[in-house]
């Protein structure tokens, strides 16, 4: 059985900071990709950062410079570092695995993360 738990998400001042986990398990996790998306109410579900299995990240242009994506594959958890937070960067978030080869693709249940004053 597979499973994605997200933790870290809460309330922030903006300009403030909050570190998201999100372990796995029932894969197996050094050869899946790895992204965090979000969706905010009444939009789309939006990629925010990803990870391959090879460690190179991509980010969506409005979070560069402020969010980290990370893996550590013995632990078998991905992290989103993300600071500087904007009360633009309030949604719920999400973990996503997915593997290519097979068209693999697994979500988390979501962590809420609300940046306001």
């Amino acid at each position: 059985q597979v499973q994605l738990v997200e933790s870290g998400g809460g309330l922030v001042q903006p300009g403030g900071s909050l570190r998201l986990s999100c372990a796995a398990s029932g894969i197996i996790f050094r050869v899946y990709a790895m992204g965090w998306y979000r969706q905010a109410p009444g939009k789309q579900r939006e990629l925010v950062a990803a990870i391959t299995s090879r460690s190179s990240t991509n980010y969506v242009d409005s979070v560069k410079g402020r969010f980290t994506i990370s893996r550590d594959n013995a632990k078998n958890t991905v992290y989103l570092q993300m600071n500087s937070l904007k009360p633009e960067d309030t949604a719920v978030y999400y973990c996503n695995a997915f593997y290519e080869a097979y068209r693999y693709n697994y979500w988390g249940q979501g962590t809420q993360v609300t940046v306001s004053s």
